[in-house]
This record gives structure tokens, C-alpha cells and sequence, in this order.
């Protein structure tokens, strides 16, 4: 094993990559409850949601470990869990059986592009800063989200949103969950986001807002996956929407993971192995699809186990067979309420918006069509739509500035088949 993952060579033993494997897992485990919470929303059984999860969890960590050879971490990720609930499920109307086959579809794509030259082209083609935009867009949608769960903020007839009332005990709750996770992770605590949904579950629990009853007669976690596991429905490849599904997903889990997977490579200083890695990511994102989730993405908590010491393909491994434990516990996550979910997504949002410093507002051909896709993403609640006023705002606004050479072919592309499916919706 030493030889299979070059420890001497990576200046490693196996107790730290063992050591960084644990680490890993603890700062992601809450990723089974927050995810479940959002796939439930699509209409995939909450037990269900939770083995999806940890099974494509397990599959992502061991890939990685052993094909890329990395400490990367791959998990279901945050923002595209929530594209594929809220956008192609909710919004689009595609059935969760058609999101997965959806989902199942972009990891092939993900995979033809890892497995040849288009990695470097398409990553050359999109422009930075509506790169940036994106990832800034899908956390203030996070945080939109986190807020509704938590109950912060609620509809109202006449201003579509509104505060919700405080003295509600869901609200209280949050709040008091939201002030323990804030403190735990300005202070860098380990595992900060899993103490805080064990805090705020408790703090449910006490004021009433559990029920484990009301769950006790529900169907076996194992009985419940057996009807999300392969249950892909192609029934809507023939529409377009399918399409735009697919590309959207695609979309978002190409650019977000050759970006973390660069950043990855780049602190364990081994950017030859950054190949590797991504096609192990693309054949992880393929599995997510079969196995009952949205796309596995390399996660920003891989650092923590980098700092700890992981630099080799062992530090994943571990944090993937560590993810079996947490079957042990699927009768407690269940119980984890959405005023314990809500404060990560918030937190989670705030740190995703910070890739707007990225984005040279100086620039208005640059910052205005980012700033389309960061508001537009969550004010239409659809971050397909979002972006699609993004991309199609650019190329328009470079052309008019005289400044065509800046546009590139696969980005004139992308902007009309946006701008189709605007057209092809509105008749």
C-alpha cells in the first residue's frame, strides 16, 4: 500500500493519511442530512435520499482514492443538489426519475470531456467572471433557501417575501442554531457544521418540534432506496427541457469541479495528478445518477483534510469507508429537523458569494452580466434561468463595445441555445 500510494514520495505516513481521512469525514458528514432534506423536496423519500447519499459518497471518496490517487474528497454537492431540486425537478417539471436520468446523462458528458482535450477548451471558453457569478448566484439561492426552511422568511400576497415571525419556536430554533454554527466557524472548529445540526436538533427536540412517531411506521431505509436505486426514466429525452436540463447540470458540475479540483491539486503541490482526478470526478458524477442523488463534486471541506496532512489517495479512501459508519445512524438523521438544515445552507451561501471579488466590476461588459446571473438566480428561483440571462448578456455586450475578439466559439453557442429555449418557451 505504502508503494500503491507513494507515501515516502508525498512526504506521508499512513497514520496522517488515515488521520486526515477522519478529519475529512467529520467536516462533511453532515452533507447525508442537509442533502436528503433537499432531494425530499424533489419528491425522493427522505430515507431514501440519506443511503443515496452515503452510497455515492463511498463510491466518489473510493474512486478518487484510487484512481486520481488525491485527498479529494467527493461527496453530492451543495448548489447542484439544489439545481436539481428546485430548478429541474420544481421548476422545469421533470419528475425525480427524469432529473436522475438527467443527472445520469451530464456525468457522460462530464465524462467525454474529462477523458479528452475538451477539459482545457471549455475551461478556456467561459469567461472567469461568469464563472465566479455562478457559484456567487447558487449561494445567495442557498441562503434564500436556508431561510425558508428555517422559516426567516416566508410569502406574503403583496411583497412575494416577508420576516417571519420570531416568536415562532421553528424560528427560534434556527436563530439559536444559526448563532452556535456562526461562532463555531469564525472560531475554525472541526466538524463545526455536524456539531451545530446535532445542537440544533436537540434544541428542537426540547421545544417540541420533533415527533419520532411520526416516523416510526415508515418504511425501511434499505425497502425505500430498492425504489430510488436505478430507477432513471428516459421518458423525457424527447423533450427539450430534458436537454436544457442536462446541459445546465453539466454545466455547472464541469466548471465547479476543474476549478476545486485545480485548487486541490495545487495545495498538495501535485498538478500532474489534476487528470487523474478529474476523470475519477466525471466517473463519480456518473454513478450519482444511478445511484439516486444529484452530481458528487469535489468538496471546498477537502482542505481540512489537507491542512491535516492527507496528500495521497489513502486520506480519501479513509473518508469513504468512514461514510459506511454513518448508516449506523440513519434512524437519528431522520429526526434532523429544517431548523437544523437551514443554518448551513445560510453559512454555506456566505461563503460561496465571496467569488465575487473575483469578478472585475470595473469592467461593465464583465460585472453586469454577472451581476444578471447572481440576481437573476435567485429571483427566478431557477438557476438555469439565471444564467442563462448571463450568458446571453455578454457576448451581446462585447459585440456592442466592439470587442468581438473576446467572445469565443463555444460561448456563442451556449448563449443562442439559452436564448432557444427562451424562444421555445415563450410559444
Amino acid at each position: 500500500m505504502k508503494n500503491y500510494f507513494q507515501l515516502k514520495e508525498n512526504d506521508t505516513t499512513f497514520k496522517r493519511e488515515i488521520l486526515a481521512g477522519a478529519v475529512s469525514f467529520v467536516t462533511i458528514v453532515y452533507i447525508v442530512a442537509v442533502n436528503a432534506s433537499i432531494l425530499s423536496d424533489a419528491g425522493i423519500p427522505l430515507e431514501a435520499g440519506m443511503l443515496a447519499t452515503v452510497i455515492s459518497a463511498v463510491a466518489g471518496c473510493l474512486l478518487m482514492g484510487f484512481i486520481g490517487k488525491t485527498p479529494i474528497i467527493l461527496v453530492p454537492g451543495m448548489g447542484v443538489n439544489a439545481l436539481f431540486t428546485y430548478t429541474v425537478c420544481q421548476s422545469m417539471g421533470l419528475t425525480w426519475q427524469e432529473g436522475l436520468a438527467a443527472v445520469t446523462v451530464s456525468g457522460l458528458l462530464f465524462c467525454l470531456i474529462a477523458f479528452t482535450k475538451l477539459t482545457e477548451i471549455l475551461s478556456a471558453a467561459i469567461p472567469a467572471s461568469i464563472k465566479e457569478a455562478i457559484t456567487a448566484g447558487v449561494g445567495i439561492f442557498l441562503t434564500f433557501i436556508g431561510l425558508q426552511k428555517g422559516q426567516l422568511v416566508v410569502s406574503s400576497k403583496t411583497t412575494f417575501v416577508q420576516l417571519g415571525n420570531l416568536s415562532s419556536p421553528h424560528v427560534i430554533v434556527t436563530l439559536l442554531t444559526l448563532l452556535l454554527t456562526v461562532i463555531l466557524f469564525a472560531r475554525k472548529v472541526k466538524g463545526e457544521f455536524l456539531i451545530s445540526i446535532v445542537f440544533g436538533t436537540v434544541l428542537a427536540a426540547c421545544f417540541g418540534l420533533i415527533h419520532p412517531n411520526e416516523t416510526a411506521g415508515a418504511a425501511s431505509p434499505l425497502a425505500s432506496y430498492l425504489s430510488v436505486f436505478g430507477a432513471l426514466s428516459f421518458g423525457a429525452m424527447v423533450k427539450a427541457g430534458f436537454w436544457v436540463a442536462v446541459f445546465s447540470l453539466t454545466m455547472v458540475i464541469v466548471f465547479e469541479n476543474i476549478g476545486l479540483v485545480h485548487g486541490h491539486t495545487e495545495m498538495i503541490k501535485r498538478p500532474d495528478k489534476f487528470k487523474k482526478s478529474l476523470q475519477a470526478n466525471a466517473l463519480s458524477a456518473l454513478f450519482s445518477g444511478i445511484a439516486g442523488t444529484s452530481p458528487t463534486v469535489s468538496t471546498v471541506e477537502t482542505a481540512a483534510g489537507i491542512a491535516s496532512g492527507g496528500r495521497t489517495g489513502l486520506t480519501a479512501i479513509t473518508t469513504g469507508l468512514l461514510f459506511l459508519s454513518s448508516l449506523l445512524f440513519l434512524p437519528f438523521i431522520k429526526l434532523v429537523p429544517d431548523s437544523a438544515i437551514a443554518p448551513v445552507l445560510i453559512i454555506i451561501g456566505g461563503l460561496m458569494i465571496q467569488s465575487i471579488q473575483k469578478i472585475n466590476l470595473e469592467d461593465f461588459t464583465e460585472s453586469f452580466p454577472a451581476f444578471l446571473i447572481i440576481a437573476l438566480i435567485p429571483l427566478t428561483y431557477s438557476i438555469v434561468d439565471g444564467m442563462a440571462f448571463g450568458f446571453i448578456a455578454y457576448p451581446i455586450l462585447k459585440i456592442a463595445m466592439k470587442r468581438r475578439q473576446e467572445i469565443t466559439a463555444p460561448l456563442y453557442i451556449i448563449a443562442v441555445l439559452f436564448l432557444a429555449n427562451f424562444i421555445f418557451h415563450s410559444f
